[in-house]
């Protein structure tokens, strides 16, 4: 039996294309991804993202345990609301997730962790619990909906769906939030655009979905928030980055805070192993073919792999991301082999999208 979320019912209304992903019944469309992919680069678009977990710490000790346990330097936090993007590490300096923390007290922080980890997040954390002898609860909240609402005209449309939400956001920057009763408001996002998450209980998702399809917003599918990750240069846990895979290979050494004298799970590995490989976009040279997961890349220094690929809408090109070896420059020419054939390949700096704005050549 598959999982759903507390909005499965408006996504088949909808006639919403459901599939199984990761043992959630979830929508990847609703009629043309494309379409709903322009909708967030040009307009509004909205995504059930209800199967991810989000995890509060509370009580004593808490933000000292989040210290030890993510890879990004959680005392950059100072004003409550503020978010951080991490990975949580094992001890050998993989991947086990990566994550958002939002922080607002000592005593009280939330993270929003990835549907298909967060058994293994919550075992995790229950564990370095015990080893680090620390007491904070760590309590999962499957009472929240989460929906996201992004593009140009996101925080216009939040704004006039929940009118009173305006006065404690309109100046928030990104990577904040500010909770207002049951409700949380993030100015965070997958898809390279600005907007909100937001984050309340179950029992008022649907309300609040229609109330925001009433207001112009677009319900979008798996399929538009994976070509818009990948447009905007963003990972994805089990293709750019798994528990065997450093952040320092998946392109994510801007959130691992090796300079401090603070210690996490995963430091000492990071210290013992550099960087050996590097995470960079591809665009395809020439028509003729579609880059995918797993093709192996030949370039001048080694072989190399796409870890994501896809045909982007914002470009009419195909991009992928690929971790290759070190010495390989931006602007150099690569092969990928894409069925029987050995297309070229520009290396280029991600993202490829951001904000409305292709940002390559």
């Amino acid at each position: 039996m598959l999982k759903t979320t507390p909005l499965n019912s408006a996504h088949r209304a909808l006639g919403a294309r459901m599939v199984d992903f990761g043992g959630w019944d979830m929508p990847v469309n609703y009629g043309s991804q494309i379409e709903e992919h322009h909708a967030v680069r040009r307009d509004a678009g909205m995504f059930d993202v209800s199967h991810m977990l989000a995890i509060d710490l509370l009580g004593a000790g808490a933000r000292d345990f989040l210290r030890r346990v993510l890879a990004n330097n959680v005392d950059k936090l100072r004003d409550p609301g503020r978010a951080l993007y991490s990975c949580m590490l094992n001890d050998n300096g993989g991947v086990i997730d990566d994550l958002i923390l939002y922080f607002f007290t000592d005593e009280y922080s939330r993270l929003v962790v990835n549907a298909g980890r967060a058994e293994k997040d919550l075992a995790w954390l229950a564990s370095l619990k015990e080893r680090f002898g620390t007491s904070p609860e760590l309590r999962a909240r499957r009472d929240l909906a989460m929906i996201a609402v992004q593009g140009p005209r996101a925080r216009e449309c939040v704004w006039q769906a929940l009118p009173g939400t305006r006065a404690a956001t309109e100046s928030m920057r990104a990577f904040h939030s500010v909770q207002l009763d049951e409700l949380l408001l993030a100015r965070t996002g997958y898809t390279g655009e600005d907007g909100f998450e937001l984050m309340l209980p179950a029992t008022r998702a649907e309300a609040l979905w229609q109330q925001l399809i009433a207001c112009g917003v677009k319900p979008c599918g798996l399929g538009a928030r994976d070509t818009l990750r990948l447009e905007a240069g963003m990972n994805l846990w089990g293709q750019e980055m798994d528990e065997s895979v450093s952040p320092l290979d998946a392109g994510l050494a801007w959130t691992v805070d090796l300079h401090s004298a603070r210690d996490f799970v995963g430091k000492a590995a990071l210290l013992a192993h550099p960087q050996g490989r590097q995470l960079v976009g591809l665009v395809l040279a020439e028509q003729g073919g579609v880059l995918r997961g797993q093709q192996k890349v030949a370039t001048p220094e080694g072989e190399g792999e796409v870890t994501s690929g896809t045909f982007s809408p914002s470009l009419n090109r195909s991009i992928a991301l690929a971790r290759i070896p070190l010495g390989v420059n931006v602007g150099a020419l690569v092969q990928v082999s894409v069925r029987d054939k050995q297309l070229a390949a520009k290396v280029v700096k991600p993202p490829f999208v951001r904000n409305g704005r292709i940002l390559i050549n």
